[in-house]
């Protein structure tokens, strides 16, 4: 169920002592970031405030994620499960979630294929802005969106000749070739790769 500030007294408080185990899931990648907990102050601040709050056992208080560092999570969306005494919390990430300084308290091997377009978003976003000579991307950047909507069409040719042929190995790097630039034409535009999410989204319903 979605939690609301109206229903978040229904939860299984009580199963727990008072708190309930919270897993933070990326909004963009789908990514595992951190499990903590939440009492019903910390919920109720995370919705009304929009930025993930738990509750430390260690401390014994109240504490807003990245508080002292400036990472915080935004909050997108909290639900139960089924038991409703575990919670879900899709979040955006303003920076690295573990206090290790990664993106992630799980190792990055153990994480969704798929999330990999998400830090190579992250990546491709950085370059914009830097020197030309710094790096491929930054070169595109530079060129303009012209340039790149070009090098996309380029791409797009190559990985369907590589499909008719056969080869499924060279379909497999022209389609990363294609991927990758198309990628980097959103980004041209200030778009994302949630916007494309988005409405292939709306195309489903």
């Amino acid at each position: 169920m979605k939690v609301t500030l109206e229903n978040l007294e229904t939860l299984a408080w009580e199963k727990q002592g008072g708190l309930i185990p919270a897993v933070v899931q990326d909004a963009n990648s789908g990514e595992l970031l951190m499990q903590a907990y939440m009492s019903p102050e910390a919920l109720r601040q995370s919705l009304e405030s929009g930025l993930v709050t738990f509750f430390s056992r260690s401390r014994q208080k109240l504490w807003q994620k990245g508080e002292e560092s400036g990472n915080v999570l935004n909050c997108i969306e909290i639900s139960g499960d089924c038991d409703r005494d575990s919670l879900k919390v899709i979040a955006e990430p303003t920076g690295p979630v573990c206090h290790l300084g990664t993106g992630t308290c799980w190792e990055a091997s153990l994480q969704p294929s798929q999330s990999f377009l998400t830090q190579l978003e992250a990546v491709i976003d950085s370059r914009k802005g830097s020197p030309a000579d710094e790096s491929y991307t930054a070169k595109l950047f530079e060129r303009g969106t012209k340039y790149i909507a070009q090098k996309v069409g380029e791409e797009a040719v190559e990985t369907a000749l590589a499909s008719v042929a056969g080869d499924d190995k060279e379909l497999l790097n022209e389609s990363a070739d294609l991927i990758y630039h198309l990628l980097v034409l959103i980004k041209s535009r200030d778009l994302s790769l949630a916007d494309v999410v988005q409405v292939l989204q709306e195309r489903h319903r």
